[in-house]
């Protein structure tokens, strides 16, 4: 007779599930959104300045806001905002009320880009999670 499991150990493979989860969506968003010259992560930063405004109503979003919502550390997140700003995604101004303060926002050539990848993110995140269901 097996023993029942410990709530400990019910607890470790729950989030072992969870993780195992998010890994294998990461890497099929990542294969899925590679044709579009972007990775999981640009999506989500794309995707999060597309939402709309940012915490003081504005349209764009601080650095520092984007890292709040986005799990990267603050040196990937300024790469990550680099290398989409150098592909014409994004675009990078100063904030008028705080000088030290980085705004970022969609260009247009990233609002295109969003609208087309976003029904692809969204199956891949639709078809994963079914199949946890």
């Amino acid at each position: 007779m097996a023993a029942k499991k410990q709530p400990e150990q019910a607890l470790a493979e729950q989030w072992r599930d969870i993780l195992a989860l998010h890994a294998r969506t990461q890497c099929e968003l990542d294969r899925e959104l590679h044709g579009h010259g972007l990775c999981a992560s640009d999506f989500e930063v794309l995707d999060l300045l597309a939402e709309g405004a940012a915490a003081d109503g504005g349209c764009a979003y601080r650095v520092q806001e984007i890292s709040d919502r986005v799990h990267l550390s603050q040196s990937a997140l300024s790469r990550l905002i680099g290398r989409l700003e150098k592909d014409g995604l994004v675009e990078r101004a100063m904030c008028t009320e705080d000088r030290r303060g980085v705004r970022v926002a969609l260009t247009a050539k990233g609002r295109a880009l969003h609208g087309e990848v976003r029904p692809v993110q969204r199956a891949v995140l639709a078809r994963m999670f079914s199949e946890t269901g």
